[in-house]
């Protein structure tokens, strides 16, 4: 079989094996690099002390959404890359920084402006979206993260 951008048969079979290829390049060749990043830099911060600092400094915002300060993290790397977010989010979670309830409240906020940095131009820039109103688009979103986030907080 060959290794096609498109399937050149119509049976099920070789169709799934070339999708299932696919995916692995996918998740071999861009996410698992971006939650590998993830944890090298959880791992510097919590080395360097400034995990904590974070922490200290962001817990009355975070706070407003039943997270610890350290949950800033997530928010912010899921703004550049989603699956370095996870990532994040993940490491936070396995050093009992997070619960699972705080991921149930960060879950919507990962969805709702995940990667915006990384798609910015790729997709605004593409759909010839005047840049006048990237920032404008890139505030609704954060804002609707955080209103997930509160709701969120009273459901979970």
């Amino acid at each position: 079989m060959s290794n096609h951008t498109t399937p050149t048969s119509n049976n099920p079979f070789d169709i799934f094996v070339i999708g299932a290829r696919k995916g692995f390049n996918i998740a071999i060749n861009n996410l698992m690099p971006n939650v590998l990043m993830a944890y090298v830099i959880v791992e510097i911060l919590n080395v360097t002390g400034a995990m904590k600092a974070i922490g200290s400094i962001f817990a009355p915002a975070m706070g407003l959404f039943g997270l610890p300060g350290e949950a800033i993290t997530v928010l912010l790397t899921t703004w550049l890359s989603c699956s370095a977010g996870v990532g994040i989010a993940l490491s936070l979670f396995t050093k009992e920084i997070l619960t699972g309830t705080h991921l149930s409240i960060l879950m919507p906020a990962l969805f709702l402006m995940a990667s915006q940095i990384q798609y910015m131009g790729r997709l605004l820039g593409v759909a010839d979206v005047p840049k006048k109103y990237w920032p404008l688009l890139m505030v609704v979103s954060i804002v609707n993260a955080c209103v997930a986030m509160l709701i969120m907080r009273f459901f979970v």
